[in-house]
């Protein structure tokens, strides 16, 4: 579910915050460790998927079908990993939401807790 505008500025304003009072730590935020990461795990994939096609023509020539099947497997589930990895990987200039995953409920109840703290400060410095 995208933001609504409102909470579009109120992110990027405690984006702006964050990266005046720590910028270290909100450069080590960014994601670029989980963007590496799952890189990795691709490349990783795709040469098991090769090891994979190399056990799959090795079972064929020397006749023995256990090996083609081993082959076959590994083949299969490199490509899931290949696969999920891929989707799973941050795009360049694409800010993730955080490290760690969390349920859409969790983020909705933080954004809700922010934005009444917002809210009350607001209605404080109003007064």
């Amino acid at each position: 579910m995208p933001l609504s505008e409102h909470e579009q500025r109120m992110l990027e304003q405690m984006e702006r915050a964050l990266y005046a009072e720590d910028p270290k730590f909100a450069s080590a935020l960014e994601g670029s460790g989980l963007r590496t990461y799952t890189r990795r795990r691709v490349y990783q994939a795709v040469a098991g998927f090769l090891v994979g096609i190399a056990l799959l023509m090795a079972g064929m020539v020397a006749q023995l079908i256990w090996i083609s099947v081993v082959g076959f497997l590994v083949m299969l589930g490199c490509a899931v990993l290949a696969v999920t990895g891929w989707r799973k990987a941050p795009k360049p200039g694409e800010q993730p939401a955080g490290a760690v995953r969390r349920p859409a409920r969790a983020k909705r109840s933080m954004m809700d807790r922010i934005e009444e703290r917002w809210q009350r400060r607001r209605d404080e410095q109003g007064r």
